[in-house]
């Protein structure tokens, strides 16, 4: 009824996730449409004979008989970022629908147009004055996303996002909140005190599932539910806890774009700080490699001394180019080293991150927040959360990510964004009494496995049979490149774990996709 009033605009007036598919029988139109931040995925592919095919899922094309074969600029962006930005998928000419668009194929024409695009107002306003909009919109995000007529619950990872839903659900609700945590024998990644402590300070009804993880049993139901390449660790865990909360819920809130909304990543700060260290009296590309001669600064990336070494190597970078370094996991350099000289002739010099990324649609703070937004957010964060949560059937709701919320939080002035190297000042002082304090002290750790230890341990094996018995046999890396690596980080050398585990991604997602024909069990829709 709503696109009969409003015809292929109506989009813009819906909230929430979705992906739609809609036949005009009378006008012969097929219309596509995605949410605005692409909480859903939806996939095209323009095909031969002239007809469109669609699915919400990557591996339903690939049963057309299209291409199954990875564009190879797709592949220096995948390992350059740990995802591929932007529309292009890189296989077979299959693209997404960017998030606020709507696709209209009409008469053999395919016609794409934005609904929707992120609009940041500032405003001369007091402190208080944000602080109670902050409260006032966030809260009315976790209200409508608690509407449900099947068991709801919350993912409390103990951060200080998860934290608030929780917080805010708590004070809607009649009811005890479920929540649910994932912990892990390595305390470097286990957070089930700080979730506990929320879980207390709420009277929640708390799950925890303490796991070991065997990464080779998680690695192979990896393979079964990615149907395209995404090399963001963080998908384990999450799998992890969506399936433990899944045996007692069908909805769950999760804290998801808290970082985007209101800055509290550390490269936002780390980009300020880089700045300052260049034009410092000790230039950062001598200081260092003195950080890279201690041991933790080339094995522990979470250690103060690794972290101090790469942002001194960001700041001895050019300004426009310090972001994407960041961002990066196989620099220019590396990847021109791991390259066969067939595979650099179709990719060309291998780019900068930055210039994969595109230039941020403005200066400061909040354009490197719309940044993330655009390209981060959608092509990694949400694929990672819709394809963990969807593998055990989970609707995973993001009150930060309500359009209203992400509006204002990149309006907020850069005071109560970051100050020195700690983000989400907003966040901290609207719901700071809500929180118990170790909440609000504590550092932003993330959301991964040791997958150093990992490929010294479980998957040593496995990452030297995959990478050098397969990816490197394919003809685009160079085997002594592919050794090194191993070599490196075996011995202790160097870290090199997220790019094995991108490297391992990659040859585990050909095989499964790429290498065979789907299962012809999966269905695919199409419209001409």
């Amino acid at each position: 009824h709503l696109y009969e009033e409003r015809g292929p605009s109506f989009p813009s007036v819906l909230r929430g996730m979705f992906a739609i598919a809609l036949w005009d029988a009378a006008r012969s139109r097929l219309v596509l449409a995605r949410d605005r931040v692409g909480k859903k995925p939806l996939h095209y592919v323009e095909l031969a004979d002239g007809g469109l095919a669609f699915a919400s899922e990557l591996k339903a094309l690939l049963l057309l008989g299209i291409p199954r074969e990875l564009d190879p600029r797709a592949l220096d962006a995948y390992l350059a970022l740990q995802y591929v930005p932007g529309e292009a998928v890189g296989v077979g000419g299959i693209r997404r629908l960017p998030p606020g668009h709507v696709l209209v194929c009409e008469d053999g024409v395919v016609r794409r147009s934005r609904f929707w695009e992120l609009d940041p107002q500032p405003r001369e306003l007091a402190d208080d004055e944000w602080l109670d909009l902050v409260r006032e919109t966030v809260r009315a995000a976790v209200r409508r996303r608690l509407v449900s007529d099947v068991p709801l619950g919350a993912l409390l990872s103990g951060g200080i996002d998860s934290s608030i839903v929780v917080a805010l659900m708590a004070q809607e609700s009649s009811e005890p909140v479920r929540t649910f945590t994932v912990g892990v024998g390595d305390p470097r990644y286990d957070e089930r005190a700080p979730a506990l402590a929320v879980a207390r300070a709420f009277g929640t009804r708390h799950e925890e599932l303490v796991v070991e993880p065997d990464p080779l049993d998680l690695v192979s139901r990896l393979s079964s539910f990615l149907d395209e390449p995404l090399g963001d660790e963080a998908i384990l865990p999450t799998f992890l806890v969506c399936e433990a909360a899944r045996r007692h819920v069908t909805v769950a809130l999760v804290g998801d774009g808290g970082d985007e909304a209101f800055a509290g990543y550390e490269r936002y700060a780390a980009v300020r700080l880089a700045g300052a260290l260049a034009r410092a009296p000790v230039l950062p590309s001598v200081a260092a490699p003195v950080l890279r001669a201690l041991p933790a600064g080339r094995r522990e990336p979470r250690s103060a001394a690794f972290r101090a070494a790469r942002l001194l190597e960001v700041a001895s970078a050019p300004a426009s180019e310090r972001y994407g370094r960041l961002v990066e996991v196989f620099p220019p350099g590396l990847r021109a080293e791991l390259y066969t000289r067939e595979l650099l002739a179709d990719v060309g010099l291998p780019r900068a991150s930055s210039s994969l990324l595109g230039a941020a649609p403005s200066s400061g703070l909040t354009g490197l927040q719309a940044l993330d937004v655009r390209t981060y957010l959608p092509d990694d964060l949400l694929v990672k959360a819709d394809r963990a949560s969807m593998a055990v059937s989970l609707e995973l709701r993001s009150p930060f990510l309500d359009p209203d919320v992400l509006a204002l939080g990149l309006s907020l002035p850069d005071r109560l964004k970051v100050a020195g190297r700690r983000g989400k000042i907003a966040l901290r002082r609207a719901f700071g009494d809500l929180l118990p304090p170790e909440i609000l002290k504590r550092p932003k750790t993330g959301f991964g496995v040791p997958l150093g230890p990992w490929f010294r341990g479980p998957l040593r094996e496995l990452a030297r049979d995959l990478l050098l018995e397969g990816a490197a046999r394919r003809g685009r890396f160079r085997p002594e490149t592919i050794r090194r690596l191993l070599d490196e980080h075996l011995d202790g050398r160097r870290d090199h774990g997220h790019r094995l585990w991108c490297l391992l991604v990659l040859e585990l997602w050909e095989r499964a996709w790429l290498d065979r024909a789907p299962s012809s069990a999966v269905p695919a829709a199409t419209a001409s």
